[in-house]
C-alpha cells in the first residue's frame, strides 16, 4: 500500500520523525579490501563463464584506460649495446609504446641463427632492483638468461617509476587522473600489450608461441595481460593469484577494478589456454593448492581443458627462487616446446652483468621529444576527447559511461515500509533507498535533492505535481537524507573496490526510475534540483529508454575536472565522455 502523507496547505511541511533510526545499506556496512577473503561463484555453464568473461575483459581495459583502444601502429624500438655471451645474447631497449613515452627493456636471445624460437615476456615485481634484481628470492636475469639458454626469447621490461622507464613516477594517479583513468596499472598493461606488439615481429621470433610470466606484481601483469590479450599461449604468474590479497600497489589496483571482482577471475580468464599456478607457503597463496587452484580448475573443465592448469607450492616466503623458476622451466619446456625430457629442466648459474651494461639510459639520455610527466598526462587526455568525440553510436557512448559508473537497470525493485518511509532495493545487491511516495494519476514524477527526499518533496516541482494529483516519489539518494551514515573510506584502495557516493547515487536514481515505471503507468518525469540535477543526468544517459528531464538547468555547469572533482566524482567519468556524452545521450 502507498504510504500515507499528510499535505498541509502551502507552504507544504514535511519532516519526518526526529528519531527515526537510519536505513541499513550494505553499501555503508560491507566494505570490501584487498585483504577481504573472496569466494569463486560457481558459474555452472560455459555459456555464463564466457558472459562473465567479456564482462571482465571489458572492466579490465575500461578502468586502464584501454577502452576504447588507443592507435597501435608498428612499435618503434631502440636496440642496441649487445652483449654476446655463452649461448645467449642480451641487449638494451627502449621501446616508444606512445608518442613521446618510452619502455626500458633487455632483450635475451639464443645464440643461433635461422630458427623461429618461442617468446617469453616478464615484468618483474617490486623489488628494489626491478628488471635487474638478483637476490635468493628473485632473480629476473637468472630466469632469463636460463630461457634464453633453454631457446627462448625474453623480453625482461619495466614496471612503471623503476629502472629506465621513469616518465612517471610508480606511485601516482591523483583524484583528476582517476577521472581519465591514467594510472599506472594502465600504463604498465598498455606497455605490456605494446611489448607483445613488438616481440611478435621479431625474425627469430614465432608469433603462435608466445608466453608470460612474472611474480609478485608481475604475477598481477601477467594474469591481467593474459586476460586481455589472446596471443599469450602460455602463462605462469607467481605468487599473486589469490582469494585472500589482491595486491596492495597503485599499480595493482584501479578504481572499479574489482567491484564485484577478484583475482581469481581475473587468473581464470586464461582458460582454456595453459597455465601454471606458482605458489608459496610464506605468501599469501598459501592455500592456492586447496582453494584458488581447484576454483580455476574448474573454470578450465568447463571448456573440457581440465588438465591445461597446473600448480605447484613452494616452501618459501614471497619469492621468484631457484625452485619457482625451475618449475617454470618445466611448464614453458613443456607447453611451447613440447619438449618430451621437459621434468629434468634445471637451473644453471649465471654470469650477472654490470648494472651500467643492461640500463638503457646509462649514458644514453632518453630520445628527443620524450615527454614530461605533465605533457604525457596532457597527451592521455587529449587522445581520450579525439577517441570517444568521433564515436557516433549512442549505444556506444551509453555502454562507456555505463562503465564508468557501474548503473545497473534492475530488471526487478523491491520495496517495504521502515522508520515511515518506502524502501526501495534490488534483489540481492543489499541496498536500501528510502523514499517518499503520493500516490496519484497521470504522468508519475521522480525529484531528487542533494539534501533527500524531505527537501524533494518541499520543492515547489513536487508541490505543483502533486497539487495537480500527479504520482510524486522522492528518494534519498546515497549518503543524502536519511541515507547519511558512516562509511569508511580509509582504505587507501578504496574505490578499487567500492563505488564512490556520486556513482551510488546514480544507480540509486536509475533504481527509482526503475520501481517507478513499474509502480505508475506512463514514462517518468525525472526533476533533479540543484547538485542533483547533475546525478540525474547522468543516471538518464545510462538508463535505457527515453527519459524525461525538466526543472532547472545545470547550464552553469562547464564539467571541468575541478568541477566534477567537487560535485560528482566518478572515476573513469572523463574517459568515459563526461559531460558532453551525457548530454548527447539526454537531448
Amino acid at each position: 500500500m502507498p504510504l500515507a502523507i499528510l499535505f498541509l496547505a502551502l507552504p507544504l511541511l514535511l519532516a519526518l520523525p526526529a528519531a527515526a533510526a537510519p536505513v541499513e545499506d550494505a553499501r555503508n556496512t560491507r566494505v570490501v579490501t584487498t585483504d577481504t577473503h573472496f569466494r569463486m561463484p560457481d558459474y555452472g555453464t560455459l555459456e555464463r563463464w564466457e558472459r562473465r568473461k567479456r564482462e571482465l575483459r571489458e572492466r579490465i581495459l575500461f578502468t586502464a584506460g584501454l577502452d576504447p583502444m588507443p592507435a597501435r601502429g608498428p612499435v618503434r624500438a631502440e636496440v642496441f649495446g649487445r652483449l654476446d655471451r655463452d649461448g645467449y645474447s642480451i641487449e638494451k631497449v627502449l621501446l616508444e609504446t606512445m608518442p613521446g613515452y618510452y619502455l626500458g627493456g633487455n632483450l635475451y636471445r639464443p645464440r643461433g641463427a635461422g630458427a623461429k624460437f618461442p617468446a617469453i615476456v616478464t615484468p618483474h615485481g617490486h623489488w628494489v632492483y626491478g628488471r635487474l634484481e638478483h637476490s635468493d628470492t628473485g632473480s629476473i636475469p637468472a630466469r632469463a638468461i636460463n630461457l634464453a639458454r633453454q631457446g627462448f626469447v625474453v623480453f625482461a621490461y619495466d614496471m612503471v617509476g623503476y629502472n629506465d622507464t621513469i616518465q612517471t613516477p610508480h606511485d601516482f594517479a591523483g583524484k583528476q587522473e582517476q577521472l581519465w583513468n591514467f594510472g599506472p596499472l594502465g600504463l604498465q598493461l598498455w606497455n605490456s600489450l605494446r611489448a607483445v606488439d613488438w616481440i611478435a615481429t621479431l625474425p627469430d621470433v614465432d608469433p603462435a608461441r608466445i608466453g608470460a610470466t612474472g611474480a609478485s606484481g608481475g604475477g598481477t601483469q601477467t594474469f591481467l595481460l593474459a586476460a586481455v590479450d589472446e596471443r599469450i599461449q602460455y602463462a605462469a604468474p607467481v605468487n599473486m593469484i589469490s582469494a585472500i590479497m589482491q595486491g596492495g600497489s597503485p599499480c595493482e589496483n584501479m578504481p572499479g577494478l574489482r567491484v564485484g571482482a577478484f583475482n581469481v577471475e581475473y587468473g581464470a580468464m586464461m582458460a582454456p589456454r595453459p597455465m601454471l599456478m606458482v605458489s608459496a607457503t610464506g605468501d599469501w597463496t598459501r592455500n592456492t593448492l586447496e582453494e584458488e587452484y581447484p576454483a580455476v580448475k574448474g573454470i578450465y573443465s568447463l571448456y573440457g581443458k581440465a588438465d591445461s592448469v597446473t600448480a605447484v607450492r613452494i616452501d618459501a616466503p614471497h619469492n621468484y627462487n631457484k625452485d619457482s623458476r625451475e618449475a617454470v622451466y618445466r611448464f614453458f619446456a613443456k607447453q611451447a616446446q613440447k619438449d618430451p625430457g621437459a621434468a629434468d629442466r634445471k637451473e644453471k648459474s649465471v654470469r650477472v652483468e654490470k648494472l651500467q651494461d643492461m640500463l638503457a639510459l646509462h649514458n644514453h639520455p632518453l630520445p628527443p621529444g620524450a615527454l614530461s610527466y605533465d605533457a604525457l598526462f596532457a597527451q592521455w587526455r587529449s587522445n581520450a576527447r579525439e577517441q570517444v568525440n568521433a564515436i557516433a553510436d549512442k549505444a556506444e557512448r551509453r555502454r562507456l559511461l555505463g562503465l564508468a559508473l557501474g548503473t545497473v537497470w534492475p530488471e526487478k525493485v523491491e520495496d517495504r515500509e521502515e522508520n515511515g518511509r518506502r524502501i526501495l532495493s534490488r534483489p540481492g545487491a543489499g541496498d536500501a533507498v528510502p523514499a517518499l511516495w503520493k500516490a496519484g494519476k497521470g504522468a508519475p514524477l521522480l525529484v531528487v535533492h542533494p539534501d533527500g527526499a524531505t527537501a524533494a518533496m518541499n520543492s515547489s516541482e513536487a508541490r505543483q505535481a502533486i497539487a495537480g494529483g500527479r504520482p510524486v516519489l522522492a528518494i534519498d539518494a546515497f549518503q543524502t537524507g536519511s541515507a547519511k551514515a558512516p562509511r569508511d573510506r580509509s582504505h587507501r584502495h578504496f574505490t578499487t573496490f567500492q563505488r564512490t557516493d556520486d556513482a551510488e547515487r546514480a544507480q540509486d536514481i536509475v533504481t527509482a526510475m526503475a520501481w517507478l515505471r513499474a509502480a505508475a503507468p506512463g514514462e517518468p518525469e525525472v526533476i533533479g534540483l540543484g547538485d542533483a540535477s547533475i546525478w540525474v543526468r547522468f543516471a538518464a544517459a545510462v538508463a535505457p529508454g527515453k527519459i524525461k528531464l525538466s526543472g532547472p538547468s545545470s547550464a552553469g555547469f562547464a564539467a571541468t575536472d575541478d568541477e566534477l572533482i567537487a560535485k560528482f566524482f566518478v572515476p573513469g567519468i572523463q574517459r568515459a565522455g563526461g559531460w558532453a556524452s551525457a548530454l548527447l545521450l539526454t537531448e
